[in-house]
């Protein structure tokens, strides 16, 4: 178990945070996403989630939330503000519960990507009744929601625990 923080506004803090919300804004992009019935299924929530089990709450609400702005910024701009609380929030939200819980820190990386999910969901929910002035195409699109979430969870905590991600990233910067 590691209580390794990396300090705000290091060089070190400045660089991971800069390089997660670049990939969250690269992987914004329809060229790689996966086309399902209904939309796209986009990687940038993989992104999120290992970001914000990873860094502190701040650098995940910048990752979450100023990388999903621009990602609708520079390539569907309507929901941008949407993006922007909601991936903010959601961020900023699964890096806290994570870290209040850290005794067991896969099932409370579960627990907290769960959670982070949830508010991703009815954020989105309610931000595209509000953007498109319409409840009835907000409702249509909850499954799809329910499916990037899961999915964004999903990967994120199988980079992290299964496949090890967590601990390279442990040794590499125990020392900070």
């Amino acid at each position: 178990m590691s209580t390794m923080t990396i300090r705000r506004g290091s060089s070190l803090w400045l660089t991971l945070t800069g390089l997660f919300t670049a990939m969250n804004v690269i992987l914004s992009m329809s060229i790689f996403s996966v086309p399902v019935p209904g939309g796209h299924l986009y990687f940038c929530d993989a992104v999120i989630n290992t970001a914000a089990l990873l860094l502190d709450p701040l650098s995940a609400f910048i990752v979450g939330g100023i990388g999903s702005f621009l990602g609708d910024f520079f390539f569907y701009p309507a929901p941008m503000f949407v993006s922007l609380v909601t991936h903010g929030l959601q961020a900023a939200a699964v890096s806290l519960l994570s870290r209040r819980m850290r005794k067991r820190q896969v099932l409370s990386s579960v627990f907290a990507v769960a959670a982070g999910s949830l508010i991703m969901v009815l954020g989105y929910t309610l931000g595209r009744a509000w953007v498109y002035a319409t409840p009835e195409y907000a409702v249509i699109k909850l499954p799809f929601e329910f499916l990037q979430a899961g999915f964004g969870a999903a990967v994120s905590v199988i980079l992290l625990y299964p496949m090890r991600l967590k601990k390279v990233f442990e040794r590499m910067f125990h020392h900070v």
